[in-house]
């Protein structure tokens, strides 16, 4: 029932930076310098895998193996995907950000040896070579993919253990948006307190945090459908092209100063504004090759294998969040008093994209 506790696991059984490196200070100092605690843990299984049954994490590693950082949908980070898997997800915001995390993973992998140096004392129980000659980068890329989907973020501790990898923990539970059970640090142990009741024989949800569902893509392979902290960007920018882009700039520096701000507000700059929102939307939507319709029917087929589902159902969901604020921004035309005046003139208005 809710609030009984499912598990508890000890300190001694978790993977975290404070156990790995044994420094909190060293621990401090790689995360904040050039090194997530992502590739710190990374490296740090990477190297007790090549130690095989000798390692003690073996039992843990070995189920990591297995999941190869699938997601409960059973589909691994689109950072894994090959290019024409990536095309399912066309027109989708997520393609960039999955080109920008892999640049970023990259860059990681081109500051291993700093670990290996910084942190001598724990790697010459390694026979191996330093990190980049002993591990080509996709065999880092996919280890720390793994470790991004299964790792847990505890509150309320210190930065060595902010970031911890528990047994029994993902991906063994099931990740959902809208329930309240946590993993929370409680003196020397990892415990799950349940948020329902539950039956012999269903996944224990756990609350994966505020994020939307490219989020959740990228770090953990899946999509929740009743995401309430679901969303897509919209980005506006001064046109620096604009003859008074300086003035503009100095007068939305001040306007985010001030707790109450004028706006001097007509019909035609409404109109404007509006009808610049609506052709953004409409393009954002034209980019898709498919439409919400076509969506609906490949997955009302049932027969798309499990990479090409989940990313339709991604770009379904964020293509009905764009249709929603295009019907929002045509009901405020609508609603404007005079459908006779023309939009103003704005031949430097803001960017969006």
């Amino acid at each position: 029932m809710a609030g009984d506790v499912a598990f508890e696991v000890p300190m001694s059984l978790v993977v975290t930076l404070e156990r790995v490196l044994g420094d909190e200070s060293v621990a401090e100092l790689l995360t904040t310098n050039k090194l997530s605690e992502l590739a710190c843990l990374a490296l740090y299984l990477m190297y007790e895998k090549k130690q095989g049954q000798d390692s003690f994490w073996y039992p843990y590693i070995k189920e990591l193996d297995r999941q190869r950082g699938r997601g409960q949908l059973a589909v691994e980070s689109p950072l894994l995907w090959t290019e024409s898997e990536l095309n399912y997800l066309k027109g989708s915001p997520i393609k960039d950000e999955v080109v920008a995390r892999d640049e970023g993973i990259r860059r990681e992998y081109n500051e291993l040896d700093t670990l290996w140096f910084m942190a001598g004392s724990l790697f010459q129980q390694y026979p191996f070579d330093i990190p980049t000659e002993a591990f080509p980068f996709e065999i880092f890329k996919q280890a720390f993919v793994a470790v991004q989907s299964c790792v847990v973020h505890l509150q309320k501790v210190s930065l060595a253990r902010r970031f911890a990898l528990v047994p029994l923990g993902p991906p063994l539970l099931t990740y959902k948006s809208n329930c309240k059970a946590m993993l929370t640090a409680v003196g020397d142990s990892v415990r799950l307190v349940v948020d329902r009741p539950y039956k012999a024989g269903e996944p224990i949800i756990v609350w994966c945090g505020p994020q939307p569902n490219s989020r959740l893509l990228l770090n953990y392979g899946f999509i929740d459908e009743d995401n309430p902290y679901d969303r897509i960007v919209i980005e506006a920018s001064l046109n620096t092209e604009d003859p008074q882009f300086q003035e503009k700039r100095m007068v939305a520096q001040r306007n985010g100063k001030l707790a109450i701000q004028n706006f001097h507000v007509s019909p035609c700059t409404e109109r404007a504004v509006l009808d610049q929102l609506v052709g953004y939307l409409e393009s954002r939507l034209a980019d898709y090759p498919t439409t919400l319709d076509e969506d609906d029917a490949m997955l009302a087929d049932g027969n798309l294998e499990p990479k090409k589902e989940v990313a339709t159902r991604l770009v379904r969901l964020e293509k009905k969040l764009l249709h929603g604020c295009l019907q929002a921004a045509n009901e405020f035309i609508n609603d404007l008093p005079d459908h006779t005046v023309s939009p103003c003139p704005a031949p430097f208005a803001p960017e969006l994209k």
